[in-house]
């Protein structure tokens, strides 16, 4: 789960960790107050989405810039309503773009020197693992291309957590001295709690700064949370911006569904994550392009195979489903059947096969067969992804 700057901050705000003051506004009659919070210009004024790349982003107007600094009062003001209820596009939104709903106004900092700071967990480890760099404020897989040495990375021991030499040594490598020394070793330690507090699955900093007071301050943040670790943290649930989401999406959660919306005009409803991923492969094999990742799980129901059609067909781009089911735990017959309710509750005219294979496969051919609808049965995997993408094409 992600959640804005706005709200990542005043996490870490919440753990000590510096940021400059700021103040969201959820509305334009929210503007002057937020800037009359915030005291005396300069300001910055700041897009809030789910997507990096707000500064460099075009809003579909041709207004350019989602992170905007301001002299005065009144340019805030005006940068503001030209951000808020437009539609900002950046290298990390697609073509369509996200709606800005928010807009987040801060104090601008006066800043000597740019980090990169961000606390991530190493797959191949299975370890967190903090990389900083001397080049913040950019592309952090630019400089990782062009200059690897500029960035350092420390593995961080679960059983044991940060200790306290591995964030000074961090300190010393990106050359902190005197007070900066101090408070960045104090920020990179507070940064961890909170990481390792909140089941955090990414925290970045880009850019961290120095100020001429001697201060370190996160000047931006992303956080990305463990979605399979949500139940413990019911506060950061309900930071949650489903405005953000996929609608789709949020539907299948309501179901224990997982979905995922791809670009693609073949829907795909699959039990196992692994089948499904398999799924997805076969049908671009065979020159198709998925239009979701759905896994309806080990143990679906008839329910909710019919909620799986359901969010499947509201995708203007899907032009024909396939089925697979490997039915190890599961009841072919008990999908066969969701499926045929599902069809005709639905008025399904698009193409549809089905494969199905294992527990009850003979029981649930035997119910597709005479339920009378137009079902096109599979054998194997190849098989329903070449009729799929046959049928479609």
């Amino acid at each position: 789960m992600n959640i804005h700057e706005y709200q990542a901050k005043a996490l870490f705000e919440k753990y000590g960790v510096p940021v400059p003051k700021g103040v969201p506004a959820r509305s334009p009659a929210e503007f002057e107050s937020a800037l009359s919070a915030l005291g005396e210009a300069p300001y910055v004024v700041k897009s809030q989405i789910h997507a990096g790349g707000r500064g460099k982003g075009t809003f579909t107007d041709g207004f350019k810039g989602g992170v905007k600094f301001a002299k005065t009062k009144a340019e805030a003001l005006d940068y503001a309503n030209k951000m808020y209820g437009n539609t900002l596009v950046t290298a990390q939104t697609g073509t369509a773009g996200r709606k800005v709903q928010t807009i987040y106004f801060t104090k601008a900092a006066d800043i000597s020197k740019e980090y990169y700071l961000a606390i991530l967990l190493d797959r191949n480890t299975s370890k967190p693992v903090i990389v900083a760099s001397t080049e913040g404020g950019v592309e952090i897989e630019k400089v990782a291309h062009e200059t690897p040495e500029k960035i350092f990375k420390v593995f961080i021991d679960p059983a044991v957590g940060l200790q306290g030499y591995q964030a000074r040594q961090l300190a010393f490598q990106l050359g902190f001295t005197g007070d900066y020394f101090k408070n960045a070793v104090k920020l990179i330690t507070n940064l961890y709690r909170m990481f390792w507090d909140t089941d955090a699955s990414m925290v970045e900093v880009n850019p961290l700064i120095t100020t001429p007071a001697g201060e370190v301050l996160a000047l931006d943040a992303k956080v990305s949370f463990d979605d399979n670790a949500l139940f413990r943290h019911k506060d950061i649930v309900d930071l949650r911006d489903l405005n953000e989401e996929d609608s789709k999406e949020i539907e299948a959660s309501k179901f224990n569904l997982s979905y995922i919306a791809l670009d693609g005009n073949i829907a795909c409803l699959v039990n196992g994550a692994g089948l499904a991923m398999s799924t997805m492969d076969i049908i671009k094999h065979f020159g198709g392009n998925p239009a979701n990742f759905l896994d309806v799980g080990g143990g679906a129901s008839k329910e909710q195979v019919q909620a799986a059609f359901r969010i499947i067909l509201t995708d203007p781009n899907v032009k024909g489903i396939l089925v697979n089911i490997f039915g190890g735990i599961m009841d072919c017959n008990t999908i066969a059947t969701g499926v045929v309710a599902a069809a005709r509750e639905l008025g399904l005219t698009i193409p549809l096969v089905v494969r199905l294979e294992g527990n009850n496969v003979a029981a649930g051919k035997k119910t597709l067969a005479e339920s009378g609808l137009k079902i096109e049965s599979a054998d194997s995997m190849a098989d329903a992804a070449q009729k799929i993408v046959k049928l479609v094409a």
